[in-house]
C-alpha cells in the first residue's frame, strides 16, 4: 500500500486535504481497475476522529479497495461547515475521477462512508450534486463529482435530532438545505447502506428511520442495520479501538458485522 497526503482547493476556493491509500498495482490480477472509498469521519463538527479515518481505510484496503480521508473543516479551521465541507468531497471526487486511468480506479464504483457528523457531511455532497444552484455558483457539473453509493454509520441527518449540545446553526451552515439533508433524497440519489444502535446516546435512531423514509419514498435501493445495543462511535468495533467512554454503556463485538455485511451489499450493487 501506498500513503500521498493531498493538498486541493475546494470549488469554493477553500483548502483542504486528503489522506491516500494506494493499493499495489499488480498486473497478474484479473481485476485490473479498483473501487474507490471516500472515508468522512465523525467528531461532531469539532474534530475528526482517528478511529473513524485511517482504521476504516485499512479495512477497507485488505478486500481490495482504494482508500482516502477526506479531511473536510470543522469548527477549529475558522469560518463556517457549510458548504465547504461538502464542497470538499464533492471536489475529492472530481479528482479521483479526473486522475482515475493513472490510480487504476473504477469510476463506476466510488463509495461515500460517513460516520456520525460525518455522514451529515455525506449525504449534504448528495444533496449538492445535482443543486443547479450550487452548481451555478461554484461552477461544477454533476457528471464531475457524482458517485455510486453511501454507506451512513449511526448518521446525523437532522441537526435538530440529536441528544447533545451541537454547534448553533449560525456556525454550522447559511443555507437550509443543510438543515435536514433527508429533505434532499430524490431518485438521483445513490444506493444507501446504514447502520445505527437503537440506543445511541448521542443521535437518535430517527435520524436513520428518517432517511430511510426518504430512499423508500424515492424509490432509491437501500439496506439498513439496527443493532438493539451498541451506543454511538464504535467504529469498527474491535477490541483494540475502544474508547474509554465506551465503558459506559458496554462494548458490542458483534457490531462490527456492519462490516462484512457492507462488502456483501457493495458485491450484490456491482454485479
Amino acid at each position: 500500500m501506498t500513503f500521498k497526503k493531498i493538498e486541493l482547493s475546494n470549488f469554493n476556493g477553500r483548502k483542504f486535504e486528503i489522506d491516500y491509500y494506494g493499493l499495489m498495482n499488480n498486473d497478474s490480477l484479473l481485476i485490473k481497475k479498483r473501487p474507490l472509498i471516500l472515508v468522512f469521519p465523525g467528531g461532531g463538527f469539532v474534530k475528526l476522529a482517528g478511529r473513524e479515518s485511517e482504521p476504516i481505510c485499512f479495512a477497507y484496503g485488505n478486500r481490495g479497495f482504494d482508500s482516502a480521508v477526506v479531511r473536510y473543516n470543522v469548527a477549529s479551521d475558522g469560518g463556517k461547515i457549510y458548504p465547504d465541507a461538502a464542497l470538499s468531497g464533492l471536489t475529492a471526487i472530481k479528482y479521483f475521477r479526473d486522475h482515475a486511468e493513472e490510480l487504476r480506479i473504477d469510476t463506476k464504483k466510488i463509495v461515500l462512508i460517513g460516520f456520525s457528523a460525518g455522514a451529515h457531511v455525506v449525504t449534504s455532497i448528495n444533496a449538492l450534486t445535482n443543486n443547479v444552484k450550487f452548481q451555478k455558483k461554484y461552477a461544477y457539473s454533476s457528471d464531475e463529482v457524482t458517485f455510486s453509493a453511501m454507506i451512513l454509520g449511526y448518521p446525523l441527518i437532522d441537526l435538530d435530532q440529536t441528544n447533545v449540545k451541537l454547534l448553533d446553526y449560525n456556525q454550522i451552515a447559511d443555507d437550509k438545505v443543510f438543515q435536514n439533508t433527508s429533505l434532499s433524497v430524490d431518485s438521483n440519489t445513490p444506493s444507501t447502506y446504514i447502520f445505527q444502535s437503537v440506543d445511541d446516546p448521542i443521535l437518535s435512531v430517527s435520524n436513520s428511520l428518517e432517511y430511510i423514509e426518504a430512499l423508500k419514498n424515492n424509490q432509491v435501493p437501500f439496506e439498513a442495520h439496527l443493532y438493539n445495543k451498541g451506543g454511538h462511535g464504535y467504529s469498527l468495533a474491535l477490541p483494540e479501538l475502544k474508547e474509554k467512554y465506551e465503558q459506559k454503556y458496554g462494548f458490542y463485538p458483534r457490531l462490527n458485522s456492519w462490516f462484512d455485511l457492507s462488502l456483501s451489499w457493495l458485491k450484490t450493487m456491482y454485479q
